[in-house]
This record gives structure tokens, sequence and C-alpha cells, in this order.
């Protein structure tokens, strides 16, 4: 049996879909919605879904950084004796633009591991399907900085390999399978802001017209959804990648023996969600 946090969520979802598929018994969790509910703010209402568990799927939302503490959610996942866990952490933990609080609860927990990190989500795009849906306009800020977005479906693949201890054929990992890897996750090419409008609107097959926000106006709108530290380093990350943040990795090549899908690809399986 696996569990999965945050499984109604853009890589909870197919990542269920992707192991029930393959003949897993899954265990769903989340704050709300169908399958076990459990708060990890509250490590304890995760305990009941750890019975007979063998892998964990740990996914934060970017609120637990205000009320929750991985330690404590890792602490309860060994003492049911769950043997594995794949934490979901962030591309900014390896450019040291985060904390590496999350990463090193369960790197010191004693269990087996794997972290994965990804870049910039494609399904950020989200954020502008209104706008284009209504009115066929797109706005963000740095218009022309271009980083490696990766599909959440390429996430949720990566993370069923590691939790299932799956290998490619032909190709190796560090310890014995996923056992202490650490994979970086992006998509096969940089592309910036101006770029997806590009995409979305030959998807949509109409023109978007695209607007640059300063980071001021950026600033203003993410602070209604995200917490003030989360939202300073994710512009920092969009206005002054490093050359690590814009470079393509090769771990979804190495864990799933393809390429990484692109944006259009993901454009093309959401569209609906901008006509």
């Amino acid at each position: 049996m696996i569990v999965i946090t945050g499984a109604t969520g853009n890589v909870g979802r197919p990542l269920v879909q992707s192991l029930i598929a393959a003949g897993e018994d899954v265990v769903p969790v989340s704050r709300s919605g169908d399958g076990h509910q459990a708060d990890l703010t509250r490590p304890e209402t995760l305990k009941p879904a750890l019975d007979g568990a063998k892998a964990v799927f740990l996914l934060t939302s970017a609120n637990f950084l205000a009320g929750g503490n991985l330690q404590d959610v890792v602490d309860v996942v060994k003492a049911a004796g769950v043997p594995r866990v794949v934490l979901l952490s962030s591309q900014g933990v390896g450019t040291n633009r985060h904390p590496s609080v999350h990463e090193d609860a369960v790197t010191g927990s004693g269990l087996e591991w794997t972290i994965l990190r990804p870049g910039n989500f494609a399904s950020n795009a989200f954020q502008w399907a209104e706008s284009v849906r209504t009115q066929r306009t797109m706005a963000a800020p740095f218009a022309d900085v271009a980083l490696p977005t990766v599909d959440p479906a390429d996430i949720a693949e990566v993370a069923a390999a590691a939790l299932t201890d799956s290998r490619q054929a032909g190709t190796s990992y560090p310890g014995t399978g996923h056992a202490g890897a650490i994979y970086t996750l992006t998509g096969p090419v940089a592309i910036s802001p101006r770029e997806q409008a590009d995409v979305i609107a030959n998807a949509v097959g109409e023109p978007v017209q695209f607007t640059e926000l300063s980071r001021d106006q950026a600033r203003t709108g993410m602070l209604t959804f995200m917490p003030e530290p989360v939202v300073e380093a994710t512009l920092d990350v969009l206005g002054t990648p490093s050359a690590g943040e814009q470079q393509v990795s090769p771990d979804v090549q190495t864990v799933l023996g393809r390429a990484p899908r692109t944006f259009a690809d993901w454009v093309t399986r959401n569209v609906e969600a901008f006509r």
C-alpha cells in the first residue's frame, strides 16, 4: 500500500492515477475530498492512513511553511513502520533559494528516501486561464526570462517510479534503486512567459495579448494566495534565475527513459481551461 499526500493536486492526482493503473493499492490523502482526510500541520491526523503502508509521498502546500513542521510528520511516518518516503521538494533548495529544513527531516530520518526537486511548474499557467478564456489576454512579470518549465505529469511519473522502486532498463541510480537519490526535474527546454503566451494562443487558435507586469505588480497579486517569503523567493527565481535554474536537467530522461514533456504538451492536454 502506498500513501499519497496532496492527492487532489496537480502532482498528486496523476500520481494516484498512475499507481492505480500499475496495480498498486493506494490511499489518497488530502485536507478535503475523497480518500483519507488529514492536515499535515496536525501530523496525528495522518496516522490512520499509514497502517500497512510500504511507502509515503510527502507533498506540502505553500501554507505549510507558516504552520507546519515536517519533522513531526516524518516522525509519525517512521513510528508507523513505513520504510520508504518520497519528498516533493523544490529546485530552490539545490540552488540555495529555499531552506533545506524539509529535506533535512527526510534525509536524517533513517528511512529509505528519495527527493524530487522540480523547477517551475507548467501548471502555474492556470493562473492565466480566466483572462485568456474571457479576454484573450495574459499578464506576467519578466516577459523574456526563460526557465525549463516541468510538466506535473512527469513529476508524478518519477514519483511513481521512486515509490515503487521501479527502474528503467539500462539506467542506473545511486545506491539501491532510487534510495538516496535527489532528482532535479525540468522540462526539455527553457521557455519565457511571452513564449508561453504564444503556445497558448496557438492552442486556442486565437491571438493572446501579452502584458508585462512589474515586479511590484506581480508581488501584489501573488500575496493574495502565497506567503510573503515564498512570493519573494519565487520572484527572484523568475526574474534573476541562476545558471543552474535555467539549465535543463537530464533526470526525467534518466528515470523514465524518455524525454520530458514540453509546455506545449501540457497546454494541449489542458486547452479547455483556456478556451
